[in-house]
Parts: structure tokens; sequence; C-alpha cells
């Protein structure tokens, strides 16, 4: 059987860090090229395939809608090619990712969900690091964070990872105290718990239900959305936090106020640096972070 025709190798990794670290000057730097040589075997590669991967204007390069359907169709069989080198050498060491998580992000969404990502490439470990400014340390101290915020700092790339509502959570105590509508009155007598991740929130949520007024009894502040959720369980106070939180908490002491929809100003975020896309653990953590949906 005649063996068939491979790419131009060298063409397709200039490709493949062009579109991954989303500019041609960087991946050039990054193989060690001009732009113009890189440019030269992007040529090269789409002579190979008769498509245009991309679009040239003065010193930008876009990627074409054919651009994107050939990254699609390749970069999983690369990721499963070089699975296939690292199951079969006794040279590979393991691939290390030092990665910042929240607590909570971590315990109810990132590790009932590792299994998947250890059986999908056993070579890869994770360190975890839960300490505070995750932001601050990509690129130093860490390779890639995921981050609750309003978004991420110029300069790094980044996934929004959802979207969410702001829910008053508290006890069914308390729920029943306070009653079927959210009054004023009744809320003012209330303890309010608020994360420092979170500080816009309360506003937000007092805004929508009309409560710019409201002055409650005392404001308590958390930076463990898991002490949070035991506090409100509790009857200490009503915990002001994202809908997706209560449902992945599933915990029947607990319960929302009613009230308006309130969209969260804040979201979490995958974030690292451009280049570090090319870290082999960071990609495929990145890669599979996306397509797990969590």
């Amino acid at each position: 059987m005649p063996s068939r025709r491979l790419p131009p190798l060298r063409a397709l990794e200039a490709f493949m860090r062009t579109v991954r670290l989303g500019s041609a000057r960087a991946a050039a730097e990054e193989i060690g090229l001009s732009p113009s040589a890189l440019s030269r075997r992007i040529t090269n590669l789409e002579e190979f395939v008769g498509k245009k991967l991309f679009t040239r204007a003065r010193q930008s390069m876009q990627l074409t809608d054919e651009g994107q359907a050939f990254y699609e169709a390749v970069n999983p069989h690369l990721e499963a090619l070089a699975r296939a080198v690292e199951s079969q050498s006794d040279n590979v060491s393991l691939l290390r990712l030092r990665l910042g998580v929240l607590p909570m992000f971590g315990s109810q969404r990132l590790f009932p969900r590792l299994g998947e990502l250890r059986k999908r490439h056993p070579l890869l470990h994770i360190d975890i690091d839960t300490a505070p400014h995750l932001e601050d340390r990509v690129g130093d101290t860490l390779d890639a964070a995921i981050i609750l915020s309003r978004g991420p700092a110029s300069g790094l790339h980044a996934v929004r990872l959802d979207h969410n509502l702001v829910h008053a959570i508290c006890s069914r105590d308390v729920a029943e105290t306070i009653g079927g509508e959210i009054a004023p009155e009744s809320l003012s007598r209330q303890t309010f718990l608020i994360h420092n991740e979170l500080p816009e929130s309360f506003a937000a949520w007092k805004t929508a239900n009309n409560l710019d007024e409201m002055d409650p009894a005392a404001i308590d502040h958390y930076d463990s959305g898991q002490l949070m959720l035991e506090a409100a369980a509790q009857g200490l106070g009503i915990a002001i936090m994202h809908d997706d939180h209560l449902r992945r908490a599933a915990d029947p002491r607990l319960t929302n106020l009613p009230g308006a929809e309130v969209q969260s100003p804040y979201s979490y975020w995958f974030v690292c640096k451009p280049t570090a896309l090319e870290m082999r653990p960071v990609r495929l953590f990145h890669d599979w972070l996306v397509r797990a949906g969590l």
C-alpha cells in the first residue's frame, strides 16, 4: 500500500503556533524565525492543502473560515499523535501544571471531573494553589488560573467559563421568617454575608430589587464561598452568591429568596499568558476545560 504524502511538518508547526498564540509575530519569535520566514512556511502549507488559511493585511494575519475549519480538523489528531508518542516513549517525564483555583470552583466544578482528565492524559499532574491574588501571579508562580472576575486584565489569554445570576441564599427558617415577599423592613433586621471577591453583587441585587435604601443589621465578609454557604445554612445570615453555587451545593437546608432576576457582574475565567499555551501542560488543560464545559 503506497504511503500518503505528509504535509510539510515545519509549516504545520508554524500554522498551529500562529493560531494558538493569535499573533504571527509571537509565533515567529517562539520558533526562532523572522516574520517573513514564518509567512513563507504557512504559504507552503496553503499550497499543500490548496486553501487560503490566512488573510494577510500589512503586518497582521487573520484566520479564514477555511483556516479555522482546518485547525479544528487537524488539532485533535496532532494531540492524539502526541499522546501516542508519549505512551511509547521511555524518556517522557511527567507534565506538570501550576494551577491557581478558587476553592469553591475547585470543590464544586473541577475536582468532580479531574478523573476524566487523568484518564485522558495520565502524565499530566497539577499542583493546586488556592492562595489569594491568583490573577496577579499568572506567569510568575502560576502557569494558569481560574479566577472570579468582572473581566481579566488585558494581556492575558482568557476564556469565560460561565454567566451567573445573583441569589440571596439563606436557611429555610430565615426564608420563612422573611416571608414570601422581600421588603426593606424585614431585611433590615437581617445579617448579610458578602464574599470578598464579589463586592458589587450585593449592590446589584439591592438595585434590581428596589432596595438601595435598605441598611441591614450587619454585613459579615468572607473569603470562602463554602463557609458562606454553611453559615447561611446555619441561619447566620443571607449569603449573596451565584445561583450556580446554590445549585451545585444541593444542600436541602438552603433556599433563595424571591425577587428580580439579577445578572452577576462576575464570571469565572480561565486565564494564562498567551505564550503559555505553547506549554503542553497548559494547552492540554485549557483544551480539556473548554471541551468539558465546567
